[in-house]
């Protein structure tokens, strides 16, 4: 599983851009365009709101868990609709943004939780988390199922018979690629390069090799209920993630943005973050999703 120094490497520095170009509880996961793409992103992230707690047969007043909560738009949604929400994160940079908006944020890894002393929830969800479980180095020495396998323990372990968990992530397409075969020097256009440009981006992950894995690992503690395959709306989704025009009119978000740049510098002389800053450069990940290097589901379950 990606630690948290491998966490922050990714998301603490994007933490001010992101939060700049989005505003308040910006959704860094994919949004539910559902095929209609004259939607602004601001209603599909708000589709997929109501997509995922309309799923979990939310009521008001209901508890709900967020592992891997981001910059809190799932809590604030439940807490938006009266209902009560934790959320766990790694990210030191997106704990401290939640706990500055009021919400229930922890730096926590669920693994290493106490479930009953956080008790009992009515719902778990986790958006885009799901994919930093798995390292490469746990794939390699074929722990990945049995890594699933404790997730969906945990989640059963902190809801009623019945209750439901809403998970949404990325996961391989076509194929499981090798490990071993990743190269910063192969070829600029070659799966192999931009693969080992991405795992630098999301360092400590490994995806899971598609959703009937996730459903096998889930089937002792929970009943499959649906699925929903994202990979057009994530190509969309980028695609409106790239659009800075909202901050370019501003000009006080223009002044913030250059301050932002000016604060990167020494980031500049780090190896790492220079891939990093490469795989943006070259939309890596959007070219993963249209050659179908990467799928992505949205997928509920229900406990035994």
């Amino acid at each position: 599983m990606a630690n948290q120094k491998e966490i922050e490497a990714m998301y603490n520095w994007m933490d001010y851009f992101h939060v700049l170009r989005l505003g308040d509880y910006a959704d860094f996961t994919c949004a539910l365009f559902n095929g209609d793409f004259t939607k602004t992103l601001d209603q599909a992230q708000k589709d997929k709101h109501d997509y995922v707690i309309e799923g979990l047969g939310f009521k008001k007043g209901d508890r709900v868990l967020d592992i891997g909560c981001g910059w809190g738009p799932m809590l604030n949604v439940v807490r938006a609709r009266g209902g009560q929400s934790l959320g766990f994160t790694l990210s030191s940079a997106q704990n401290k943004y939640n706990i500055s908006k009021g919400l229930d944020s922890k730096i926590q890894d669920y693994k290493t939780v106490d479930s009953e002393q956080i008790g009992q929830f009515d719902g778990v969800v986790s958006l885009g988390a799901f994919e930093h479980f798995c390292s490469i180095e746990e794939f390699k020495a074929g722990k990945q199922e049995q890594i699933y396998k404790d997730f969906f323990k945990f989640c059963s372990d902190v809801l009623p018979k019945g209750g439901r968990l809403f998970l949404q992530t990325m996961i391989w397409g076509k194929h499981v690629p090798d490990p071993e075969k990743l190269s910063l020097k192969a070829p600029e256009d070659s799966e192999e390069k931009i693969l080992a440009r991405t795992v630098k981006f999301y360092p400590g992950s490994w995806l899971p090799a598609n959703k009937e894995q996730i459903i096998k690992c889930a089937d002792p503690y929970f009943n499959f209920i649906s699925t929903n395959n994202g990979r057009l709306d994530y190509i969309e989704t980028l695609k409106r993630w790239g659009d800075w025009s909202s901050v370019k009119k501003s000009p006080m978000k223009r002044f913030k943005l250059v301050m932002g740049y000016l604060k990167m510098i020494p980031k500049l002389l780090d190896p790492d973050f220079m891939v990093q800053w490469a795989f943006i450069r070259h939309n890596d990940q959007g070219v993963i999703f249209e050659r179908e290097i990467f799928t992505h589901e949205r997928m509920f379950f229900e406990k035994k």
